[in-house]
């Protein structure tokens, strides 16, 4: 596509030695060095295709500053080149969206120029949407990852991951990592290389409004999010004991009789580490919804969710017998009501459960859940698509 040519605002011109004498030493003829410098902006008119580079370009002279503002008013950043000839913004022009750029320049002679332009794009036919967590100023626990899901397939990887920032008030070192969601849709998530510390605040930037994410569909938002890290807790859950324990900076707060998944069979409970997803309340829970036929269809109280296939923490007065002497429920960690309700107002959403047992059915998949923190650091980052 063209550039715009951006007309010069306010250019000076004076001769080259400051005589007022032409080039060449002939009067009246300006020099070759005053001549105004041209600039050139692309994308350029109104209606064009979004996801185009944003580029401002110098003829004769060099830019000495570009300003380009979306029409919410939003600064897009952006850097010079080498030989302060070329501006290249940061990201790719938006679904929707007006620009203005304004360029300040400089000609071979010095002579200070601004120059100003506009474009605007249109919108995006087919859009790829994304869901965000945690939510935007929530707090939660140390073991909760920022993860997103994309509506549709992703295969442009690396430069999505490379518009992605995460921002903390104490420099946690982390990684995304690629996966497929329990849906099968793409996901991406991004961990600590260890639990985050108490306290931790976490700013998620995802300036995606541009970017392609395959033949025809494009993200046409931009999306953010703001968390803080609650307590520093971790739930162990021991299967072979038959015992939950809350503890918090180190030190056991509480210890809860629990009755886990049957030995032997599908109604074994996850092992592993599995972050505690959202706290559902009163839920209904059908067997048949998770492959176990018709074995139960009843409503259930303080039901904190740890997989996205079914397991939970929750209240099982049915199973009161056996809270810490047999596990006999159909995969979830069921307590009394009275320790399932003080227990839910107790912990946050993002708490990693650490579950051990001898007869567990193994480690949830990634994607199933928060399964992030099963795999090493090392074999985290090798999801990353920026190596």
């Amino acid at each position: 596509m063209a550039a715009t040519v951006l007309a010069p605002l306010a250019l000076t011109a004076c001769s080259a030695d400051g005589s007022g004498a032409g080039g060449d030493d002939k009067p009246g003829r300006p020099g070759a060095a005053d001549k105004p410098v041209t600039v050139s902006v692309t994308p350029t008119g109104n209606g064009v295709e979004p996801g185009q580079p944003i580029r401002v370009t110098a003829q004769g002279g060099s830019l000495t500053a570009v300003t380009v503002v979306d029409g919410d008013g939003k600064k897009v950043d952006g850097k010079l080149s080498e030989a302060d000839t070329v501006w290249t913004a940061d990201r790719k022009a938006g679904s929707a969206a007006t620009y203005r750029v304004t360029a300040a320049t400089k000609s071979a002679a010095g002579t200070a120029g601004s120059s100003r332009a506009s474009f605007s794009t249109a919108k995006a036919e087919q859009r790829n949407k994304v869901e965000f967590w945690p939510g935007k100023n929530s707090t939660v626990g140390i073991g909760q990852p920022v993860s997103l899901v994309f509506d549709h397939p992703i295969g442009n990887r690396a430069e999505v991951e490379k518009a992605l920032k995460v921002t903390t008030s104490d420099n946690t070192e982390g990684s995304w990592g690629w996966m497929k969601h329990y849906d099968g849709r793409d996901r991406v998530d991004w961990r600590p290389k260890e639990y985050w510390k108490a306290g931790t605040r976490v700013t998620v930037e995802a300036p995606l409004n541009g970017i392609s994410t395959d033949t025809d569909r494009m993200f046409t938002r931009d999306y953010a999010t703001r968390f803080t890290i609650g307590a520093q807790e971790v739930v162990k859950v021991d299967l072979d004991n038959k015992r939950l324990t809350l503890q918090r900076d180190g030190a056991t707060v509480r210890t809860i009789p629990v009755s886990g998944g049957t030995p032997g069979g599908d109604k074994r409970s996850w092992g592993g580490t599995s972050v505690l997803v959202s706290k559902e309340g009163t839920i209904n829970m059908n067997s048949e919804t998770v492959g176990l036929g018709d074995a139960y269809n009843k409503m259930v109280d303080y039901s904190m969710r740890l997989t996205w296939s079914g397991m939970y923490a929750h209240a099982a007065p049915w199973n009161a017998a056996y809270f810490g002497n047999r596990n006999k429920s159909s995969g979830c960690i069921g307590m009394s009501t009275a320790e399932a309700a003080s227990f839910y107002q107790d912990i946050e959403v993002g708490t990693p459960f650490e579950i051990t047992g001898k007869d567990t059915k193994g480690i949830p998949a990634q994607g199933n859940g928060f399964s992030n923190w099963n795999e090493t650091w090392e074999q985290w980052q090798e999801r990353s698509a920026v190596r």
